[in-house]
């Protein structure tokens, strides 16, 4: 129920994500009065879905901790909950992030080693795409769980991107071992002296992102969402450059039609769509994040990432790579958790 033209571009989603991977099925979490009149023109969809009926949903401009005191009979609580339960592979939301991220840590938990959960997503660069984490799960990161993110978008990129040893750098404001944050530069002595057989490049600056020179970037929440907003607002400034480049004039529309076929390249490569599904690495159990935004097209993306995490075991690999790592000791953070449920914190 959640995201900007829900339900519909959901259940339109679902339909294309059907006949992309036939054998999948649904639980559709939300109002059985508004959902059966949409599924009533998608029968295929239909005969592979089941509702489950709730009238309370989360707002997208809910607080979190007002979600999570508030929300336990929610379409998001419910759709986590059946995850946890085993009657469900994955989540698949386009709602409220915040709130999505603290139902998903509160009820499902995080992996053994795992202190903090990331949201990891794709880029595009100039050699393909790369993973990118952390895109805003953790405003701040310490070494430990840059070390950790590391890791699971290692995993992330071998199975989402088919990658047999994808190369890791850590976000930093050049890359002399000198500079940086204290963190990160500790993150960085971390990573070169691991026992993980991982891929480790080094430190990597910003305009390396779309250079592609490692298929793993790590970052704290903070810088990663900035990242990710500027990356996606540059890519709306040049498709709209072109389209008014290309309708100053009618030569410049001439020459516009004499290239269709190259900007539709351009296009294609531009479509953030096609990278819509933000997986939250470090849970026990496969949430991925919808843009709010997405259309049909778009969010049957994120069903095909949710698709391929599962298909690939993305959880066992990350806790088999985790598991007996020589970082310190995790943080207890379910004081914190028990805090945001009393509404002492948000």
């Amino acid at each position: 129920m959640g995201g900007d033209h829900a339900p519909a571009s959901v259940l339109r989603g679902a339909e294309m994500a059907l006949i992309r991977h036939p054998g999948i099925r649904f639980i559709l979490y939300g109002n059985r009065y508004i959902l059966e009149p949409l599924l009533q023109d998608i029968p295929q969809l239909k005969a592979a879905s089941r509702i489950e009926h709730t009238e309370v949903v989360i707002a997208g401009d809910d607080k979190p901790s007002l979600a999570v005191r508030r929300g336990r009979q929610s379409s998001m609580w419910l759709a986590i909950e059946s995850v946890k339960d085993g009657k469900a592979c994955a989540i698949v939301s386009a709602g409220n992030t915040g709130a999505l991220m603290a139902m998903s840590k509160l009820i499902l938990r995080t992996l053994p080693g795992i202190s903090r959960p990331a949201i990891a997503a794709l880029f595009p660069t100039l050699r393909g795409e790369s993973v990118m984490l952390d895109l805003g799960a953790n405003v701040e990161a310490s070494p430990q769980d840059l070390y950790r993110f590391a890791i699971m978008g290692s995993a992330f990129a071998r199975a989402v991107l088919g990658l047999n040893r994808p190369s890791i750098g850590l976000l930093n404001v050049g890359s002399e071992e000198l500079k940086g944050r204290d963190e990160v530069k500790e993150a960085n002595q971390l990573l070169k002296n691991t026992n993980v057989d991982i891929n480790y490049h080094g430190f990597v600056e910003g305009n390396d992102i779309a250079a592609g020179v490692v298929d793993v970037v790590v970052t704290d929440g903070f810088t990663g969402n900035v990242a990710l907003k500027t990356a996606e607002g540059t890519a709306r400034l040049i498709r709209t450059y072109l389209k008014d480049a290309f309708n100053a004039s009618p030569i410049s529309k001439t020459g516009a039609f004499l290239a269709t076929g190259a900007m539709k390249v351009v296009k294609d490569k531009l479509d953030d769509r096609k990278r819509n599904g933000a997986m939250f690495l470090g849970l026990n159990g496969i949430a991925v994040k919808s843009h709010g935004g997405a259309d049909a097209f778009s969010f049957c993306h994120a069903i095909s990432v949710a698709v391929e995490l599962v298909t690939h075991h993305i959880n066992s690999r990350i806790t088999e790579e985790i598991t007996g790592t020589d970082t310190q000791p995790m943080p207890n953070y379910s004081a914190e958790l028990a805090q945001v449920i009393e509404g002492e914190v948000d």
